[in-house]
C-alpha cells in the first residue's frame, strides 16, 4: 500500500469490483477520463469486468504490465477511484500513469493532487524511473489543469486524435522527469 498525505493507493481487491464496474459504465465519467476510448470501454458487462482484473491483477509481471490500485481516503477510508503506472520501460526508465476518480464529491479537493504526488513517489524513488508521461484530450481541462499543478510539461500533441461527442480534439502528451520532480515537490 502506497501511502500520501490524504489518500492510501492499495491493490484491487474482489470487494472493489463493483465499485469498477460502476465507474467503468458511467459514460461521462469514462468519457471524461478516457476521451474518445470511453466508447470502448463502457457498457461493459459485470462478468467482463471482473474476469479483466482477476486475470491480469493476479497473475502477471508488474514490469510488463504495470500495477492498478484503489484510491481509498485516509480520513474516512471511502473508496473514491482508481489510479495505474504502465508501459514501464526498464532500459529507459520510462513509465505512463492515469487515474481516475470515480465519486464526482471528490473533484476538486487535492485527492487527484496526492494520488499523482504518490504515484510519483514511488515511481522515482522506489522504482528508479526517471521519466512518467501521460495522456489526455484537449477537451478535458480539468485534468490539463491538474497534471500542470504537479509539475507536467506539454510536450506534444496528436492533432485530432479524439473524436468525442461528434467533435474532434488533440491528444495532449505530457512528461515529468525525475529532476523536474525533485525541483516542484516541495511546492506541491
Amino acid at each position: 500500500m502506497l501511502k500520501g498525505e490524504i489518500v492510501e493507493l492499495r491493490p484491487v481487491s474482489r470487494e472493489d469490483l463493483a465499485h469498477l464496474y460502476r465507474w467503468a459504465n458511467d459514460e461521462k465519467l469514462t468519457q471524461q477520463g478516457s476521451g474518445s476510448s470511453a466508447a470502448l470501454q463502457n457498457n461493459n458487462p459485470k462478468e467482463a469486468i471482473e474476469a479483466h482484473y482477476e486475470n491480469n491483477l493476479t497473475s502477471h509481471d508488474m514490469w510488463t504490465h504495470g500495477k492498478v490500485f484503489i484510491v481509498y481516503t485516509l480520513a474516512t477510508d471511502e473508496v473514491i477511484g482508481k489510479c495505474d503506472f504502465r508501459q514501464v520501460n526498464p532500459i529507459t526508465r520510462s513509465a505512463e500513469i492515469g487515474l481516475n476518480i470515480g465519486e464526482r464529491s471528490f473533484w476538486g479537493k487535492g485527492y487527484g493532487q496526492d494520488i499523482i504526488k504518490t504515484m510519483l513517489k514511488h515511481l522515482f524513488y522506489t522504482l528508479n524511473v526517471r521519466r512518467v508521461q501521460l495522456d489526455t484530450w484537449s477537451g478535458n481541462h480539468q485534468a490539463i489543469r491538474l497534471y500542470e499543478k504537479c509539475g507536467f510539461k506539454h510536450e506534444g500533441k496528436l492533432r485530432q486524435n479524439e473524436f468525442i461527442d461528434g467533435e474532434y480534439y488533440d491528444t495532449v502528451l505530457m512528461g515529468l522527469l525525475r529532476e523536474e520532480y525533485k525541483e516542484s515537490s516541495g511546492s506541491m
